[in-house]
């Protein structure tokens, strides 16, 4: 197996009987959709399989020193390069602007192209299942997020794409400047 695979192998045990919110699809789909979108930016196995193993420390528990050993410094440096911070006293929505900026300062301080890449995918990976749940559900959409205010999820992802704006031109920029418009147009300036 090549590394894109053995990531496969391995985010899907780690997320197994995890589910989106607010539905019933399998977790292991939104690495697989942030690999597919990696892979229309750059074909590094490294990355693509970052982009797979993406969420397994922070929402998994996976160490990692585990990750290092199996996949390498590469893949795991740009795994945490996109983690936010785990452990924090508090809940997640207590911890969700502090949790927030933190990993904003850490976007803007790397040089890293590649976890710069990883973000791009996973917040448009996110962002289109925002956008499926704002044709859905409007305003309701927040309801089970840890930030509820539309205004401050918006800061967010200005804030985002105002880091990532090197990659301004490309698809994947366009389509998350476009659906964030979308979902928050009442409140977009």
């Amino acid at each position: 197996m090549n590394i894109v695979e053995e990531a496969i192998v391995f985010a899907t045990s780690a997320h197994e009987g995890q589910t989106r919110r607010k539905s019933q699809i399998p977790y292991i789909v939104h690495p697989m959709e942030v690999a597919s979108i990696i892979a229309t930016i750059t074909d590094d196995l490294k990355t693509i399989a970052a982009g797979i193993l993406h969420d397994t420390v922070e929402d998994c528990g996976v160490d990692p020193e585990e990750l290092r050993a199996k996949f390498g410094d590469d893949v795991a440096e740009i795994v945490l390069g996109e983690s936010e911070e785990v452990g924090l006293s508090g809940s997640r929505s207590d911890t969700w602007l502090y949790r927030k900026q933190k990993s904003i300062d850490d976007l803007r301080a790397t040089t890293d192209k590649r976890i710069k890449i990883l973000w791009l995918a996973d917040k448009l990976a996110n962002i289109r299942s925002f956008h499926r749940l704002y044709l859905k559900d409007k305003d309701k959409m927040w309801e089970p997020f840890h930030q509820k205010d539309p205004k401050v999820q918006l800061w967010y992802y200005k804030e985002i794409l105002d880091c990532l704006s090197e990659f301004k031109g490309t698809l994947a920029y366009t389509e998350l400047e476009e659906k964030i418009k979308i979902i928050f147009g009442e409140y977009y300036e």
